[in-house]
């Protein structure tokens, strides 16, 4: 059944790890088999950085307008240059806010425009961790396979490297025999 298992890794230097990205073919003969049959498995297998990266901006990045309302709100709105237009000059991302006072304006306006570039450059961000891990799981067919593991000859080969190394060694952690 598909599904997906996320492992987070703390203290480690990822670069040894992204070895271990691409396709996985597991071959075992589970215990309810009578005839000896094969079953093989594939796992794929993505090592990213998902940390994501804080939105920094300018207090010279921002043009700021100001102008009379619209609607109702009588002699005050007409007269009263309240209504706040801040623009993000790198984006040409604009926000807007209509408030009886300046201040209250500004902030609200300023609020949704960070608010917008947040939200972009948070789907950028991930967008740019979809593809890398696509990139590195590849199709999941046997031709993008990295490792076999055959647990009824306790033996993993790898077969970027060439190497081969014993299957409870691998699962217990010491991945480096295959590098």
């Amino acid at each position: 059944m598909p599904g997906e298992t996320f492992i987070q890794v703390e203290g480690q230097d990822l670069t040894a790890l992204e070895q271990e990205a691409g396709g996985h073919r597991i071959q075992r003969v589970p215990p309810t088999e009578r005839k000896g049959r094969v079953h093989t498995s594939t796992v794929t297998v993505a090592v990213i950085d998902p940390t994501i990266e804080e939105v920094k901006y300018e207090n010279t990045d921002f043009k700021i307008e100001w102008y009379s309302g619209t609607g109702a709100g009588g002699q005050h709105r007409n007269k009263h240059q309240n209504s706040c237009r801040i623009t993000h000059l790198p984006t040409g991302l604009v926000a807007t806010a209509q408030c009886r006072s300046r201040l209250n304006s500004q902030e609200s306006a300023m609020e949704a425009l960070v608010s917008q570039l947040k939200g972009g450059a948070l789907s950028e961000q991930k967008l740019a961790l979809a593809q890398d891990r696509k990139q590195q799981v590849g199709s999941g067919m046997r031709g993008d396979k990295i490792r076999t593991y055959r647990f009824q000859d306790d033996i993993v080969k790898d077969h970027n490297s060439g190497k081969s190394a014993s299957v409870n060694k691998v699962l217990k952690g010491f991945f480096d025999l295959m590098w």
